[in-house]
């Protein structure tokens, strides 16, 4: 086993295919992460507002973090191959850990990863869709501040601070849609807002006043 380990080792530091190396290791982060990120959140999420079986439980736990990991691995694949693959067709020295992407090339290469990997509406991709569309609006404000087009945030320079106000935007619109159009969020986010803002209206003594939430 240690001449094998050995020889893997001299190959994956001899510079040679690189760049399928690459593929094989965001096949590899994609999935560490994925399982990372998802299975706590699904196991405190499931046992906080699903009912039924332990093993049906466990079994929804299992699945949604297996579709998270390798969603992640599958989108890092084809993003990583195709953004390699139009680079070594506009520069046959183009290197996957050196060289810089061009714009478009990234643009339709996520594109094209994201409708195949994340284009099947569920709850999981939609939770991540979710996400990342609020990260991305969040980013392309920052960028527009910094390129002056919206007024600085940078408070030292005399900008203001317009993070309460986005705050407050977020939380009055979330709020808004939970008591007067429920159905339009995504389940996850109705559940947790109905443990906050309904749940905590309701009891029958003190074990379902501060011990738990509910009687079964």
């Amino acid at each position: 086993m240690q001449p094998l380990i050995a020889a893997v080792n001299q190959l994956l530091a001899s510079g040679r295919y690189v760049e399928y190396f690459a593929l094989i290791k965001s096949l590899r982060n994609g999935i560490a992460y994925g399982v990372k990120i998802r299975f706590p959140h699904a196991l405190v999420m499931t046992f906080l507002f699903k009912d039924g079986l332990l093993k049906d439980k466990l079994k929804y736990i299992l699945k949604a973090t297996m579709q998270h990991a390798t969603n992640l691995a599958k989108f890092s694949f084809i993003y990583k191959s195709l953004t390699m693959i139009n680079g070594k067709m506009n520069n046959p020295k183009f290197s996957i850990q050196h060289s810089r992407k061009q714009s478009w090339s990234v643009v339709v290469s996520a594109a094209i990863a994201g409708y195949l990997v994340f284009g099947d509406n569920n709850p999981i991709n939609t939770q991540i869709n979710m996400y990342l569309l609020s990260r991305t609006i969040f980013g392309f404000a920052r960028l527009l501040s910094d390129k002056g087009y919206l007024p600085s945030r940078d408070v030292s320079t005399g900008g203001r601070d317009y993070f309460p106000l986005f705050a407050a935007c977020v939380w009055g619109c979330a709020l808004w849609l939970f008591e007067f159009h429920r159905h339009t969020l995504q389940n996850s986010l109705q559940a947790s807002m109905t443990y906050l803002y309904e749940d905590s209206n309701v009891w029958h003594d003190i074990w379902d006043f501060l011990v738990y939430n509910k009687r079964h």
